[in-house]
C-alpha cells in the first residue's frame, strides 16, 4: 500500500536541493538515505533519497541525479509516497493513512448518511475528505477535528458535522419560475 508522505516545493540553493511539505509523523524513517519514494506523477520518479538535512524548520533533500536548480525546480509539487504493509498504522491514534479512510461510510452526527469516502485531497494549506454522496455527487470536507470529529476504522464510519452552508453549496438551483 502506498501513503502520501510528502510533496515537493522550491529548490533551495544551487546544488539540486528541495524542499519539502512532510506529510508523515515518521520523517526520520521515510526520508532516510537510501529511501525509494515513489512519486505523483510517475513520470518524475522513482526518486532515491541522497541526504536530508533541516534549515529554518524546513525539510532540504538532496536526491540522486537532481544536480542543480532546473532539475529540482522540475520537481516542484510532485507528491512522495513511500509503500507500506497493509496492516501498517501510524503510532499516533489521532492519525490515518489514507487506505484505512477510503471506503468508509460517512454520517452526520445525527446518523443519517452522507455518503462513501472515496478519496483524501491533499492541498498544500489542509487536507479534504472527498466524499460521494448517495445521488452521486461529491462533497468536499475539511479533514479537521471540528467537521470530522469521530473517525472508527473498524466500525467502516466517520462522523462529519459540516459548517452550515457545505452540504447546499452543491445542490442543483431551483429552476426559475415561469411568469405565463
Amino acid at each position: 500500500m502506498q501513503v502520501v508522505i510528502g510533496r515537493i516545493g522550491r529548490p533551495h540553493g544551487i546544488r539540486g536541493e528541495v524542499t519539502v511539505e512532510v506529510r508523515t509523523d515518521s520523517p526520520d524513517d521515510r526520508y532516510a538515505p537510501g529511501a525509494v519514494l515513489i512519486t505523483d506523477p510517475a513520470a518524475r520518479g522513482p526518486l532515491t533519497v541522497a541526504a536530508v538535512r533541516w534549515h529554518q524548520g524546513r525539510m532540504l533533500l538532496a536526491l540522486e541525479g537532481v544536480v542543480d536548480r532546473n532539475a529540482a525546480e522540475a520537481l516542484r509539487d510532485v507528491i512522495l509516497s513511500a509503500t507500506v504493509d497493509d496492516d501498517d498504522a501510524p503510532q499516533d491514534p489521532d492519525e490515518f493513512y489514507d487506505h484505512q479512510l477510503i471506503g468508509l461510510r460517512a454520517q452526520l452526527a445525527d446518523g443519517s448518511p452522507l455518503g462513501e469516502v472515496v478519496d483524501v485531497v491533499h492541498l498544500p494549506s489542509q487536507d479534504l475528505l472527498s466524499i460521494i454522496r448517495p445521488d452521486s455527487r461529491e462533497v468536499l470536507v475539511p479533514f479537521v477535528t471540528e467537521f470530522v470529529p469521530t473517525i472508527d476504522v473498524p466500525g467502516g464510519c466517520v462522523v462529519v458535522t459540516p459548517p452550515p452552508g457545505l452540504l447546499e453549496l452543491d445542490d442543483p438551483e431551483p429552476a426559475p419560475e415561469s411568469n405565463e
